[in-house]
């Protein structure tokens, strides 16, 4: 048994424990009670749920929750819209998000995977400064999906040459 101030009182009945937890106005709290013998403390339990529960805050607070973001490709897409999608793309690795590029083949477009693999090719090469491949492009019925997320040391190799550069300046 543990007292309020953290003192250990050592080992005591239920009923003394109880007790003395009653006449301190206070709550007995089972800590461990897989323990031989179970660990109990005496304190506020109310005190002890709003403890708890600003701690679980706290923790979901410093969470990072990542999301997939779809940038969506044609096979004959043209070189306008592939770099205006590509900045989209460094934009959410920026962020921290993982980026799903889909190669879409319509009708007779299916024909032509190789130049889709190739667009998915030059989307890398793009990328390659900020962010990694973590799934290389493969098809999924009639699309060719490939999954970057941000390289972090990428990331900060480029902050310090940045840095340096501004320094200079």
């Amino acid at each position: 048994m543990i007292a309020p101030d953290g003192q250990q009182l050592g080992i005591l009945l239920t009923q003394e424990a109880i007790r003395r937890a009653t006449n301190e106005g206070l709550d007995l709290i089972e800590i461990v009670p897989n323990a031989d013998p179970p660990v109990c403390k005496i304190m506020d339990f109310g005190k002890y749920k709003y403890e708890l529960s600003k701690k679980e805050k706290l923790q979901k607070k410093h969470q990072h929750v990542t999301q997939v973001k779809e940038i969506r490709f044609h096979p004959n897409t043209d070189t306008h819209d592939f770099e205006f999608k590509v900045r989209h793309a460094r934009a959410f690795l920026e962020e921290g998000d993982k980026v799903k590029a889909t190669v879409v083949f319509r009708g007779r477009q299916f024909a032509y995977q190789d130049q889709g693999r190739e667009l998915l090719e030059r989307f890398t090469e793009r990328l390659a400064d900020i962010g990694k491949m973590e799934q290389a492009p493969k098809m999924e019925g009639r699309q060719m999906i490939a999954v970057f997320v941000a390289d972090k040391t990428k990331k900060k190799s480029a902050e310090k040459q940045l840095k340096t550069t501004q320094k200079e300046t």
